[in-house]
């Protein structure tokens, strides 16, 4: 039921894996959160597929300008709160929308938890490369404010990420800052260069730069949520400015699309979950419930536990 165009998009997204033969998907069951009499003129879409999606009747929403922690408590009979008993529980495998992001993360937070030894959760987005490929930048939201061991941290889990999903063999990890050299930018990150350096887990590069971002220098780029949501917003801009409104075609252009990476995983909980933009389309959609499986299938919150369990 999340997004500005629920349900019919998130329904168009299952089908278009399902039509498509789409091999990592092939062995998904999707289990649908939502008010089942508002959805039934939709779920028609699916009549083809009755042995491959479940229905579960959630009669509340969480609208997109509710507050997260009060929505989820007067509401225990929403879609984002049934979802997540559900995930906690293991009736389902991960937990995908474009529902209000609070409540998502708030959500996760209360009812999967952080795994073992993580600080803090974070959110992350794949960024495009010019030369083909993505870099990883985290945090893009979660956490506005952090502290030198939180960037290590997300260095961590933004590496396991890279090679599990990315399919990086030794992915490079670099510090967003405002200059190359060691003794560069504010306490924050003159404080969190040495960690990074000295983390033996990690593939680590040193500082890099805005200007670096859309290069082939690194392959995870980590800062705070505060910068990291910046970038990724202006980021998306660059599609809609030069594309939708201009109408430039070019290929490394159409990779700012953000429906080709659907929604941004949430690293260090006990689940897979998938954060997807409030204006997802069936695109969107689609590629977030891939992502999800793929997160499953080669078992990446499993990864991080194994990690963090070592520190």
């Amino acid at each position: 039921m999340g997004g500005d165009y629920a349900p019919l998009e998130a329904i168009q997204g299952i089908v278009a894996i399902l039509e498509e033969n789409d091999p990592l998907g092939s062995d998904i069951l999707f289990v649908l959160y939502g008010d089942q009499y508002h959805a039934a003129p939709y779920i028609k879409h699916l009549s083809n597929y009755t042995d491959r999606f479940n229905v579960v009747h959630c009669p509340s929403m969480i609208e997109m300008d509710e507050h997260p922690t009060k929505a989820l408590k007067e509401k225990p009979d929403s879609s984002i709160a049934i979802g997540f008993r559900d995930l906690a529980t293991k009736e389902i495998d991960a937990f995908v929308s474009a529902g209000n992001t609070g409540a998502m993360l708030v959500g996760a937070m209360h009812t999967v938890k952080s795994i073992d030894g993580v600080i803090r959760p974070t959110i992350a987005s794949p960024i495009p490369k010019i030369n083909g490929g993505y870099n990883f930048l985290l945090d893009v939201g979660a956490i506005a404010d952090c502290k030198p061991e939180y960037l290590v941290q997300f260095a961590q889990m933004g590496s396991i990420y890279a090679k599990l999903i990315l399919g990086l063999e030794e992915p490079k990890v670099g510090l967003l800052n405002i200059g190359e050299e060691e003794g560069k930018g504010n306490i924050l990150t003159q404080t969190t260069y040495p960690l990074l350096k000295e983390n033996t887990h990690i593939n680590f590069i040193g500082n890099i730069e805005g200007r670096d971002l859309f290069l082939d220098n690194c392959d995870v780029i980590v800062c705070e949520g505060f910068t990291g949501n910046v970038m990724l917003k202006m980021a998306e801009s660059f599609y809609n400015i030069f594309h939708q409104t201009r109408k430039v075609s070019d290929d490394f252009l159409a990779e700012f699309n953000y429906e080709l990476y659907g929604g941004t995983p949430l690293l260090g909980v006990n689940a897979p979950v998938i954060i997807g933009h409030g204006i997802s389309r069936a695109k969107a959609f689609k590629n977030m419930y891939l992502t999800a499986a793929k997160m499953v299938k080669t078992g990446i919150v499993e990864k991080i536990k194994n990690q963090f369990a070592l520190v």
